[in-house]
């Protein structure tokens, strides 16, 4: 990608699609028969109960509990024995038991049936029967159920937490590692210890971060290349100027041992000698002006400057 624009947005719809993907997966997961039977408030504890009801006061109390499930719930219960016998007659209607065996033997397989089919089996602790239970829960009952259930809402928030959380992270090193690099080229840069291939990988990046790595090491190496030349210019003018001072120290010295008539030869080569220096000088302090940046305007007291004249 040629651009961090592009990345970001990216980035951003795939944390979007691994949060609706993961939040469909969870939700899958949480839509599982046994999640149902063990989370649901009624279902959860119904085989329990009506075990108790069943082998303390009857089947007619039993019958009653699971009418009564039938009114509050809208959930109808069946309750067979190890040999498939009915228990108690149950809540499911004949006609609602009709279309299931028919969808069953793949006569109405188009339809789909208006509620969920779940069964579970439980064993008495005190006679040690086994009953199966078998459970209709109408397909609006358990939406709402789970739109009621804090698992939906706190299971997708805590998938949009870590996707995000990972992303950000990712985005987040994918900006300030450049950055890092970039400003330890600058602090080199500043010590003058800068060196080219210490941003080359950074460089052939193909997005912003990898244009300005090659414009920094372009100016690296335009600076570099400056202050290469001001140190040689340094190093000519060094020796430039030597050579004059030493001839002035020689002609000083040879003053101070002349006669008064030699003396006076002497001063026209000390002349010659000052004017080199100040010829040296002059052009060193016009490199400097035209090496200086330019000024912007500033005001000029024209009076001050007459009187100075």
């Amino acid at each position: 990608m040629r651009s961090l624009f592009w990345r970001i947005l990216a980035s951003f719809w795939l944390a979007i699609a691994l949060v609706g993907g993961l939040s469909v997966l969870v939700g899958h997961m949480l839509n599982q028969d046994a999640w149902i039977l063990n989370r649901h408030p009624v279902l959860n504890s119904l085989p329990e109960q009506w075990t108790q009801r069943f082998e303390e006061k009857g089947a007619d109390n039993a019958q009653d509990f699971l009418q009564d499930i039938k009114r509050r719930n809208r959930i109808d219960v069946q309750v067979l024995s190890d040999s498939g016998e009915p228990m108690v007659r149950g809540t499911f209607p004949p006609r609602a038991a009709a279309l299931e065996a028919r969808q069953q033997a793949d006569e109405d397989q188009g339809r789909k049936l208006p509620w969920r089919r779940l069964a579970t089996e439980y064993s008495s602790p005190k006679t040690g029967e086994t009953y199966l239970f078998i459970y209709r829960v109408p397909h609006p009952e358990l939406d709402e159920w789970h739109r009621q259930s804090l698992m939906w809402p706190l299971s997708a928030l805590g998938i949009a937490l870590v996707v995000l959380t990972l992303f950000s992270l990712f985005v987040t090193l994918s900006i300030t590692r450049p950055l890092s690099r970039l400003r330890g080229a600058v602090h080199d840069l500043g010590q003058t210890s800068y060196q080219q291939h210490s941003l080359g990988q950074l460089a052939n990046r193909r997005d912003e971060f990898g244009v300005l790595a090659t414009d920094f090491n372009r100016m690296g190496a335009r600076l570099q290349s400056l202050i290469g030349s001001q140190r040689q210019l340094l190093r000519d003018v060094s020796h430039e100027l030597r050579s004059p001072l030493a001839r002035l120290r020689i002609a000083l010295a040879l003053a101070e041992r002349a006669e008064p008539a030699e003396r006076e030869k002497l001063w026209p080569r000390l002349g010659r000698e000052c004017d080199r220096l100040e010829a040296l000088i002059s052009e060193i302090l016009a490199l400097a002006r035209l090496d200086a940046e330019l000024r912007g305007p500033e005001p000029v007291d024209l009076e001050a400057l007459l009187q100075r004249l």
